[in-house]
């Protein structure tokens, strides 16, 4: 009955692979009326499968003729959930799961009107600023687009059997949007809301929505239907908590022209909320993801669709809701999947982006070059290069030209040279803008005297302390000392990422003690970028890697990064930037992890600190007064109560000593995110400052043309790094407010502010 209930719908062995929906309901509910008690899991599946929610709202209805307790335990439940899932997405799919059981004749349709005029009336009462917070917006958005979000589903039933109430939610809707703050631009809600209207109009006829309940409509009616009412509501403050709460749903990445995703308004948005449902409850199971998204219960094609929706999910900003290596792979399964359709499709919505890269945010585009080499690495590196051989009469710094030439040495990287060079053999000429294929740059290959000798030192395993005295007495009179010292120790860790962990094991300490200061720290890492200058990846591995052992600092790389020979490649090359992303997120990475661990360990202690007192309540009451055991046993319960305590007393004392170290480490690396921060927008600031042009100039980059590019290159290097500007700021946003203050002071020039 288990698997009868997750493959309803499907054409699968369980239903003889029938795809009338009315068989499999019948099927299903011949199985399931054996089996009642088992509502959890009947709710768990309409939550996680919430495309089949017209289908198990049909049976839960049939099931409501048969053991009216059960589906009241059913309504209960998700009566619970809803108040449970208020502060996330999951209110949503809930909402559309009473939807259909209303369709079912489980719920009143009253009921579910007031579920929305609750909703509606806390939204409205948000945005109002006298009674209100309009700084929560983004949560009175999420609720009326939750509503909304169910009239596809049930619209059509509301209209006919309480057209009145539907009618005054509409019109509350209406004058919602009417005081709320808008953007510039459509968003989201305003263009559902016209999806919505242009559906009323229609008759609330939806082709992408089964209604399996209509061919059950005589026995239905005959159930009892059970009351719900809407959960209590959360206040608060802050608008960017309430968008980091309540996503907003960003308007939709148009990739295709209309003629391709020719569907209804109403269709569209229906499709899509599918599609995101699929990709949220099965992010862990690929292939599942995969079959499910091209099985959904519709009744026309919808890759075009299936391709602009993993898209905009992958290229989401501040971040997609899932590391971008699941869309990778659900993309890589689509095609095996659809191999006659998806992959034209996918190729399709490549070319589209490449043609409109100029206009991608600088995040986008970084995403989209790791997504397309990776992508390319598994279906054998096979791409129409010859398409984009004209980049090559672009200049250097024009968008198309560095999205290609990011893309080649990403390939390299997961493949080797001579491969990457055989799959661009239809436009040779593009090998131009392949890396250079050359290993390290030892600048002492030529057996320099100092260099054999360290290398025969490393050889002979002598220790990092006998190192540092041979530099000490024997290299420091020669000029050049970190120079000679640091590349030979490159160079012995070259081979493969393993020796280079060994070296920087082995011998961090040498080099620590030689870059001990700021200064001598960005001397190493100019060093590493010397040694590597042909292998990007290999200058941001072990630059990162260092940064790891703490043998450099991330100031020393903000420095380095912003160094002349870097800030001249700002607009042509990903390489300092790649450095930067790394340094910034590891230090993210150290605040986010002590954030955890010392939530962890305040848990601990409070457990600690109950177990402590229970215990002592408990050895109260084995002794009496003048301290004498009550009963014969008592001597034995109390010693061992007395050993449990002791050792518990002495857990709490050690966790509160973690405890400390750990607020002590956190408030340090507090301190050191604001400096960073600061160091890095000063920076960017004094580069911007020099390169800008006046106020009364505009940056834009509307004069770009598909095949020539007009845009300057200064104009282009203060496109490019504005644009990274963004990133940074919108991706460590939360990092970034509690020092606005400071950088709005000492940091924001007005010139800068308004580019």
């Amino acid at each position: 009955w288990r698997n009868l209930l997750l493959r309803i719908g499907d054409k699968s062995s369980e239903y003889s692979s029938s795809s009338d929906f009315k068989d499999h309901i019948e099927t299903c509910f011949g199985a399931l009326r054996r089996e009642l008690g088992h509502s959890s899991f009947l709710l768990q599946c309409a939550e996680q499968l919430p495309h089949k929610i017209p289908l198990y709202g049909t049976l839960i209805g049939l099931l409501n003729l048969e053991d009216e307790d059960f589906v009241k335990k059913i309504v209960e439940n998700t009566q619970n959930s809803f108040q449970d899932a208020l502060n996330c997405d999951g209110i949503r799919i809930l909402m559309r799961f009473l939807t259909a059981l209303m369709c079912s004749k489980v719920l009143q349709p009253t009921s579910l009107v007031v579920v929305f005029e609750t909703l509606l009336s806390s939204a409205a009462i948000t945005v109002d600023e006298e009674k209100g917070n309009p700084s929560w917006q983004a949560r009175a958005d999420f609720y009326v687009i939750c509503i909304l979000s169910c009239l596809p589903w049930g619209g059509a039933e509301l209209a006919e059997q309480v057209p009145e109430e539907i009618e005054r939610v509409l019109v509350g809707i209406q004058a919602y949007l009417s005081i709320r703050f808008e953007d510039e631009e459509k968003d989201f809600l305003e263009d559902l809301w016209e999806r919505i209207q242009v559906l009323s109009s229609n008759g609330w006829k939806v082709e992408s929505v089964p209604r399996p309940h209509l061919s059950f409509e005589a026995q239905l009616v005959a159930g009892k239907s059970h009351p719900i009412s809407c959960p209590e509501q959360p206040y608060g403050k802050q608008k960017h908590d309430a968008e980091l709460k309540y996503p907003q749903r960003m308007r939709r990445l148009n990739i295709f022209p209309a003629s391709k995703t020719e569907l209804q308004p109403i269709d569209r948005f229906v499709v899509e909320e599918y599609l995101l449902d699929v990709l949220l409850f099965f992010n862990g199971c690929r292939k599942e993801c995969a079959a499910f998204m091209v099985g959904l219960p519709v009744p026309f094609r919808y890759e075009y669709l299936m391709a602009e929706t993993i898209f905009s999910q992958l290229l989401l900003l501040p971040q997609p809701p899932f590391k971008p290596i699941y869309y990778t792979l659900v993309i890589m399964d689509l095609c095996k999947a659809l191999p006659g359709a998806f992959p034209a499709v996918v190729a399709g919505a490549v070319r589209a982006l490449f043609d409109k890269i100029a206009d991608l945010d600088m995040e986008c585009r970084t995403r989209l070059i790791l997504w397309f080499s990776h992508h390319l690495s598994n279906f054998q590196f096979i791409w129409p290069w010859e398409e984009w051989a004209y980049v090559l009469d672009l200049p250097k710094w024009a968008p198309q030209r560095v999205f290609v030439q990011e893309v080649l040495e990403r390939e390299v990287r997961l493949s080797y040279w001579d491969k990457i060079k055989q799959s661009i053999e239809n436009a040779p000429a593009l090998e131009e803008l392949l890396p250079p294929k050359g290993g390290p740059n030892f600048k002492y290959a030529d057996d320099q005297e100092l260099s054999a000798e360290l290398s025969n030192k490393v050889k002979g395993r002598q220790t990092a302390r006998e190192i540092i005295l041979w530099v000490e007495e024997t290299v420091y009179p020669i000029h050049g000392t970190l120079s000679v010292v640091i590349q030979t120790l490159l160079d012995i860790g070259s081979k493969s990422f393993t020796h280079l962990i060994t070296v920087l094991e082995r011998y961090g300490q040498v080099m620590a003690k030689l870059c001990s200061d700021q200064d001598k720290q960005v001397m190493l890492i100019s060093e590493v970028g010397s040694y590597w200058k042909n292998n990007a990846q290999m200058t941001a591995i072990t630059i990162d890697r260092m940064m790891g052992y703490r043998l450099i600092s991330n100031l020393a790389i903000v420095r380095w990064v912003f160094s002349p020979e870097n800030i001249e490649q700002f607009h042509i090359s990903d390489r300092p930037w790649e450095v930067l992303r790394n340094a910034v997120s590891k230090t993210y990475n150290r605040i986010t992890d002590l954030r955890k661990e010392i939530s962890s360990l305040k848990k601990s202690v409070v457990s600690a600190e109950k177990a402590k007192a229970d215990l002592e309540a408990a050895e109260s009451k084995l002794t009496l007064v003048e301290g004498e055991p009550v009963l014969g046993e008592n001597p034995t319960k109390l010693k061992h109560l007395k050993s449990v305590a002791e050792k518990t007393k002495e857990e709490t004392v050690s966790m509160h000593d973690s405890l400390e170290a750990k607020e002590a480490l956190f408030a340090r690396a507090l301190d050191e995110n604001e400096v960073l921060f600061l160091s890095l927008y000063k920076n960017f600031s004094n580069v911007l400052m020099e390169r800008l042009p006046d106020a009364s100039m505009e940056v834009d980059d509307e004069n770009s043309q598909s095949n020539g590019y007009n845009v300057r290159e200064k104009e282009q290097w203060c496109l490019s790094t504005l644009g990274y500007v963004k990133a940074f700021s919108r991706q460590y946003a939360s990092e970034i407010w509690p020092h606005i203050e400071k950088l709005d002071a000492e940091v924001f020039h007005p010139l800068f502010r308004k580019a």
